[in-house]
């Protein structure tokens, strides 16, 4: 009745009276002491338990003879107590000691040295020692073949002891052989329908349990319950433990429904036959319990785990151990959670109780510091979690036995988490080596061993050797198990995690499929583990770019778990959160909302407010609002995930830096820069603490740290930040990294040796080749090799036609892509057509007001730009500036940007005021959002500057141009070119205000920078000592010195046939013209001879009469000298004839050709002057990033160099006709 204290008072009751009416060492004392240490040993507390059984044994040393039984049997009690407080050496001591008082007191054959091996094979059994423990089972079994009848029941209890530890040693077969020779003996000596019959076929069934055969087992639990019905009253004990063991097969079948209903049978007949607070009422409870926590209901869980802790209380003293089990359930419900501080609690809370009632060195107590350290490894405070359970096991336990392996599991698992793989695997292996002494050679615990060393090899990349270790495994549990257990089928799903990491995902998915195979033959069809299998091939599916094959089998798997889980279970969250990763992967983000809010909502109710996946859920909403340009959205979720983690995890989690680092983006784009300067530097702080002193991770803070310090400008913390990324990459990656070697032709080697391997790996149009296309064309852009950046962009637009839907915004961006070659290419046309395309796309797949259509218009704008179609221009423009006011802070940088282009467009168009007006908001918002010596403030000083100087207010644009001057002082180096440009433009204004000194001083000034900063060659140097030169040409001096002053009449003007204007508006007609006709090939030839009309044809009419004279003359010659021949008959007036026609045709040869020349070279400055004229309005209408792509020498050598060679090309050409 479990009534412990009433009996404990009454044994008492009777001791005290022997005292009184017995002598002291009486045998009937030694009988009160042990009755006393049986109650004591039933309520758990085992020291006193010990205390009186030895003070029986004391009694009956004195009052009995040596080897009496009855000695026999004290030091079989004393074993008992030994055995239960993990004295394993002393229990085997003290059975031994009773097996040898036996042997002598008792026939060979007695059955009580039966039950001595057997209470000896029971210590062995504990310590690990199982060849022992069968050996003494062995030894038990002659015993009673023997000495007893061919069908008694203790050769069934022999048959099963044995059967037992074969189960064990995980030798199935032989388990279920000696449990089916137990049934067989029964079925002889016991009536067809005895309870016996239905023990033994309890035990066969817990056989097949094991061995995963859990149809077989249910069906045996099943015939076991039907006999204890008919053989025992409605309500029998025997019955809750039937209803119990079917639940408990039901449970691992996945049907929780039906193992709940069994589970609550059991305690509805134990709630009859025994008192309301009996501990098999305990027992129960804690098995529904864990149907709960299985189901994902945690907090019916957790009312089950705590009724049974309630009537454990009640029913056993205040430190038994049961107790210590409760609240080690109870922790692991909370740790499920996410409540890793209760589950903490109530750790220590059982760890208390289990130092009370056990031994210093009790097993127990290593299981309890496992526990409590599994705990700080979900909370990732792994030097905690590396508990001491190893050190007390040592103690404890043999040196080979099976929990110091579990010991080093753990050890490792923790290692493994902390990314100390090394000392991982050697914990691991040194679990192999135990495991392999103290088991047979294909326990199943062996292959969990391998699987375990896999998983350790499979993160430190060596695939090969995780794929070796699992195979091992794999080939174990074929032959340990039958064909179709579910651990085959875990076995296969982990080779096909290897080839997934490995790429090769056409062995992946044939090992998934094998694994969902057996587990539709092994398990019911709607079991949660084939749910599990499904999500598995969606993800390789998934990684194969398949993503409606990935979608489909997401979809059956929560298909599956909608049948067999609560309709809030964990797990469906998790279903609707891989089917929003998919959608988000093809682009559909109204989807990927959708599920994942679907998976938020089950997560709210399933799990605590506070529960880290929450914090995950609504991160992954975040990610898809930041996507869609949703900003505040986006910031609003990520704040909420950062909230719970805080509360969740410790105060240094990596986790943290992860929010820390997201929300810094999120303000990064919205423009408010030191919001996310300090969330970086808090990601930075947390990750210092969080992770070894060069992490990898440490390197990428301080990289996002130095691209915002760059984006304000503070150019100098940003190449500190950028300086100590490098130092941690040095150290944390190989000297060929690509991050380390910053050089595009050696960058581009590992992109394309990317490549070389997706193609062996992956499909042929996998997502993954068009990244790597896509990251080959980006270097090739700024290789300058725009064919081959072309030709890259266009072959990953191919793949992702293929591959993504029609209007993924992935499309869009590889148009965009494409179109922005073809601008830098000067295909204007073309880069129209690529962006107008790239527009349609978002148009669809985006918001209306989504930044990138922002963008988008903005880069429309660029091209129209670069066409000369500027009211285009600014149409786009204006559209893009519309979107970024609705989407963006009315602040923000990208705002100025806008403004600025805007501006661009209406100084070309001639509209100075209306460019002022823009350049102006531009500088108004850029004063706001960025420190006050940043270089873009320079710049818009510099482009105000240049409008008041188009609009002749010099001394507007002198003032501009000194304060650009002043911030460039300020924010670049002494010797920065820019310094020289600023200089150059000063002078410009000087000179156009008369004050030459100033000019003078101002462009030699210029000239210096440029001597510093540039090659000695640059062509900028040319133009600075032109420039100097300029303002030294003599006449000007001396007409300076006399007049004081001078007048803009006083110059010297260009012929009207020379004049800039004139001709450069002409070529620019012709040329226009030219593209209208033939926008994919325009002649610059046509649009030049259209300019130029007949002066090229007449010019070289001119050199005919030159080249017939330059004919003539040799022949003059010829004749001329046949007068000097010996027998010459030619008269001297003829001879004087020819020398003055030859010396009359060179003078008119030299007169005709120099006029040629002269008009050559006239024809050729104002060609010169055209194309110089029309490269420099160009060159006004180029983009920030195309100019960031040619350097000022090349455009300089351009207008310096390359139009000279007209001159030389209208010369020569003449000779080729």
């Amino acid at each position: 009745m479990g009534e412990y204290s009433k009996a404990l008072s009454s044994y008492e009751r009777s001791l005290e009276i022997r005292k009184i009416a017995l002598p002291p060492n009486h045998p009937d004392f030694a009988q009160s002491y042990n009755n006393i240490g049986l109650v004591y040993y039933n309520m758990g507390g085992y020291s006193k338990a010990l205390s009186s059984y030895e003070r029986s044994l004391e009694i009956f040393k004195i009052a009995l003879p040596p080897n009496h039984p009855d000695l026999a049997t004290s030091y079989n009690n004393i074993a008992s107590v030994y055995y239960k407080m993990g004295e394993y050496s002393k229990a085997v001591s003290s059975y031994e000691r009773s097996l040898e008082i036996f042997k002598i007191a008792l026939p060979p054959n007695h059955p009580d040295l039966a039950t001595s091996y057997n209470n000896i094979a029971m210590v062995y059994y504990k310590m690990g020692e199982y060849s022992k423990a069968l050996s003494s089972l062995e030894r038990l079994l002659e015993i009673f073949k023997i000495a007893l009848p061919s069908n008694h029941p203790l050769l069934v209890t022999s048959y099963n002891n044995i059967a037992m530890m074969y189960d064990n040693m995980g030798e199935y077969s032989k388990a279920l052989s000696s449990y089916e020779r137990s049934l067989e003996i029964r079925k002889v000596a016991l009536p067809s329908n005895h309870p016996g019959l239905a023990t033994s076929y309890n035990n066969i069934a817990s056989v097949y349990y094991n061995m995963g055969e859990y149809s077989k087992a249910l069906s045996s639990y099943e015939r076991s319950l039907e006999i204890f019905k008919i053989a025992l009253p409605p309500n029998h004990p025997n019955l809750a433990s039937s209803y119990n063991n079917i639940a408990s097969v039901y449970d691992n079948m996945g049907e929780y429904s039906k193992a709940l209903s069994s589970y609550e049978r059991s305690l509805e007949i134990r709630k009859i036959v025994l008192p309301p607070n009996h501990p098999d009422l305990a027992t129960s409870y804690n098995n529904i319990a864990m149907v709960y926590s299985h189901m994902g209901e945690y907090s019916k869980a957790l009312s089950s785990y705590e009724r049974s802790l309630e009537i454990g209380k009640i029913a056993l003293p205040p430190n038994h151990p049961l107790l210590a089990t409760s609240y080690s359930n109870i922790a692991m419900v909370y740790s499920h959670m996410g409540e890793y501080s209760k589950a903490l609690s109530s750790l220590e809370r059982s760890f208390e109780i289990r130092k009370i009632a056990l031994p210093s060195n009790h097993p127990d107590l290593a299981t309890s510091y496992h526990n409590i350290a599994m705990v700080y490894d979900n909370m990732e405070e792994y030097s905690k979690a590396l508990s001491s359970s190893l050190e007390i096991r040592k103690i404890a336990l043999p040196p080979n036995h099976p929990d110091f392996a579990q010991s080093y599991n753990n050890n490792a698992m923790v290692y493994n988490n902390m990314g100390e793989y090394s000392k991982a695997l050697s914990s691991y292996e040194r679990s192999l080596e135990i495991l392999k002494i103290a088991l047979p050679p294909n326990h199943p615990l062996l292959a969990t061993s391998y699987n375990n060393i896999a998983s350790v090899y499979s993160h430190m990349g060596e695939y090969s050797k995780a794929l070796s270790s699992y195979e091992r495994s794999l080939e174990i549990l074929k032959i340990a198990l039958p064909p179709n257990h579910p651990l085959l089928s875990t076995s296969y799903n982990n080779i096909a995690m290897v080839y997934s990491h490995m790429g090769e995902y056409s062995k992946a998915l044939s090992s998934y499929e094998r694994s969902l195979e057996i587990g539709k033959i092994a398990l019911p069809p709607n079991h949660p583990s084939l749910a599990t299998s499904y999500n598995n091939i969606a993800m390789v599916y998934s990684k194969m770019g398949e993503y409606s094959k990935a979608l489909s089998s997401l979809e059956r798997s929560l298909e599956i778990r909608k049948i067999a889980l609560p309709q809030n279970h964990p797990d469906l969250a998790t279903s609707y959160n891989n089917i929003a990763s998919v959608y988000f992967h093809m682009g559909e983000y109204s989807k990927a909302l959708s599920s994942y809010e679907r998976s938020l909502e089950i997560g709210k109710i399933a799990l605590p407010q506070n529960h880290p996946d929450l914090a995950t859920s609504y991160n992954n909403i975040a990610s898809v609002y930041f996507h869609m340009g949703e900003y505040s959205k986006a910031l609003s979720s990520y704040e909420r995930s950062l909230e719970i983690r805080k509360i969740a995890l410790p105060p240094n989690h990596p986790s943290l830096t992860t929010s820390y680092n997201n929300i810094a983006m999120v303000y990064s784009k919205m423009g408010e820069y030191s919001r996310a300067l300090s969330s970086y530097e808090r990601s930075l702080e947390i990750g210092k603490i969080a992770f070894p002193p060069n992490h990898s991770s440490l390197a990428t803070f301080y990289n996002n740290i130095a691209m915002l310090y760059s984006q304000m400008g503070e150019y100098s913390k940003a190449l500190s930040s950028l300086e100590r990324s490098l130092e941690i990459l040095r150290k944390s990656v190989p000297s060929t990294h690509p991050h380390l070697m910053g050089e595009y032709s050696k960058a581009l080697s590992p992109y394309e040796r990317s490549l070389e391997i997706r193609k062996i790996v992956l499909p042929p149009n996998h997502p993954h080749f068009a990244t790597s296309y896509n990251n080959i064309a980006m270097v090739y852009y700024h290789m300058g090799e725009h064919s081959k950046a072309l030709s890259s962009h266009e072959r990953s637009l191919e793949i992702r036609k293929i591959v993504l839907p029609p209007n993924h915004p992935l499309l869009a961006t590889s148009y965009n892509n494409i179109g922005m070659v073809y601008d830098n290419m000067g295909e204007y046309s073309k880069a129209l057509s690529s962006l107008e395309r790239s527009l349609e796309i978002f148009k669809i797949a985006l918001s209306p007001n989504h930044p990138d259509l922002a963008t988008s218009y903005n880069n429309i704008g660029i091209v129209y730009y670069h066409m000369g179609e500027y009211s285009k221009a600014l149409s786009s423009y204006e559209r893009s500036l519309e979107i970024f006011k609705i989407v963006l802070p009315p602040n923000h940088p990208d705002l100025a940007t806008s403004y600025n282009n805007i501006a661009m467009v209406y100084y070309h168009m001639g509209e100075y005021s209306k460019a002022l007006s823009s350049y102006e908001r531009s500088l108004e918002i850029r004063k706001i959002v960025l420190p006050p010596n940043h270089p873009l403030l320079a710049s818009s000083y510099n482009n105000i500057a240049s409008v008041y100087y188009h609009m002749g207010e010099y001394s507007k644009a002198l003032s501009f141009y000194e304060r650009s001057l002043e911030i460039q002082k300020i924010a670049l180096p002494a010797n920065h070119p820019d310094l020289a440009t600023s200089y150059n433009n000063i002078a410009s204004v000087y000179d156009k205000m008369g004050e030459y000194s100033k000019a003078l001083s101002s462009y030699e000034r210029s000239l210096e920078i440029g001597k510093i900063a540039l090659p000695p060659n640059h062509p900028l140097l040319a133009v600075s000592y032109n420039n100097v030169a300029s303002v030294w040409v003599s006449p000007l001096i001396s007409k300076c010195r006399k007049q004081g002053t001078l007048d803009v009449n006083d110059l010297y003007e260009p012929l009207p046939d020379c004049e800039a204007a004139t001709l450069t508006d002409k070529l620019e007609a012709n040329w226009l013209v030219e593209i209208k006709r033939s926008p994919d090939r325009p002649s610059l030839i046509r649009a030049t001879l259209r300019t130029m009309r007949w002066k090229p044809l007449v010019n070289s009419l001119i050199f005919i009469p030159s080249e017939l004279l330059k004919i003539s003359q040799p022949l003059l010659l010829t004749f001329l000298m046949r007068f000097f021949e010996p027998c010459s008959m030619m008269p001297a007036w003829h001879a004087w004839l020819l020398a003055m026609g030859t010396i009359f045709v060179a003078f008119c040869s030299s007169v005709i050709l120099n006029y040629g020349i002269y008009v050559n070279n006239t024809l050729a400055l104002q060609m010169r002057v055209a194309y110089s004229g029309l490269i420099f309005r160009k060159m006004l209408r180029l983009s920030s990033h195309a100019l960031n792509s040619i350097s000022s020498g090349e455009i300089t050598n351009l207008l310096s160099n390359d139009a000279t060679q007209i001159e030389m090309i209208l010369f020569y050409i003449n000779y080729l006709w």
